[in-house]
């Protein structure tokens, strides 16, 4: 029996377009009314999970930062686990972006930070209805790092390739593609798979009673943490090959599919 359900948010429960549709939000609340937990658990900034929490309807605390953080969805609300990277590593990444011409994104205490205001921060925020800083990151303090992410959205294989190149120089970190056009690198346990499994001892869940769902292979971890796993119909190959069940796409509502089928 599925006692809760970690989705993730970005092509699994919303769409192209930002918004979820109706079926979307009348699974989740019928989900909620039948006493199944439903937890997002995203890449996203807290600050800006909170409003789809919101809109959902769903009071659980919010994964954010892949795994980096789990909060209370509340103004205001309580930290359970956060995972923060070093300042020693966020000045090598910060470096080698620097050396590269790379758009880099710094969250810290969740705030987004950019050394430029360009088009690449302003498509990146539009989207997500977040504000952003403008400084050098010389100048801040460079502690309580939620993550850094690496963004081009003109090359994805130059995306993929900074990854590859990066888990050989950073083993002991954690660096996965987000979309094929984000790189992420975060503390080695700021991952959705430790996440999930803390709010399962917090809650007294079994990994059997979890179901897990996602589309980019940065919901590998979160499939490992599931024992039903769920691969959207538009997630990646490599995804795919971690899940038990692929479903429909997010504009054919697969998110929804996949629930009524375990769920009920």
């Amino acid at each position: 029996m599925i006692k809760m359900v970690v989705t993730d948010v970005d092509g699994t429960i919303l769409n192209g377009e930002f918004g979820f549709s109706q079926a979307v939000k009348n699974c989740v609340k019928d989900l909620c009314k039948r006493g199944i937990k439903v937890v997002l658990v995203t890449g996203r900034m807290h600050c800006a999970a909170t409003c789809l929490a919101k809109e959902l309807e769903i009071d659980t605390p919010i994964v954010s930062y892949q795994g980096g953080m789990v909060k209370d969805s509340c103004e205001n609300g309580k930290v359970y686990y956060k995972k923060y990277l070093s300042s020693e590593y966020a000045l090598k990444i910060i470096k080698w972006a620097r050396d590269n011409d790379i758009h880099l994104n710094l969250y810290l205490d969740d705030v987004l930070y950019v050394e430029q205001d360009n088009e690449t921060i302003r498509r990146y925020t539009k989207a997500r209805y977040i504000d952003y800083k403008v400084c050098s990151f010389n100048d801040l303090k460079l502690e309580n790092i939620n993550k850094i992410l690496a963004i081009d959205y003109s090359d994805p294989e130059k995306v993929s390739g900074w990854v590859e190149a990066l888990k050989v120089e950073y083993p002991e970190l954690y660096i996965v593609t987000s979309t094929p056009y984000f790189c992420e690198i975060s503390h080695p346990d700021a991952k959705k798979s430790t996440a999930v499994e803390y709010l399962c001892k917090l809650w007294q869940i079994g990994k059997d009673e979890v179901l897990a769902i996602g589309d980019q292979n940065n919901d590998i971890e979160l499939l490992k943490a599931g024992g039903v796993k769920v691969a959207m119909g538009n997630a990646t190959d490599e995804l795919k090959t971690y899940a038990d069940y692929v479903t429909d796409t997010v504009d054919n509502d697969g998110f929804v599919k996949a629930i009524e089928k375990f769920c009920y």
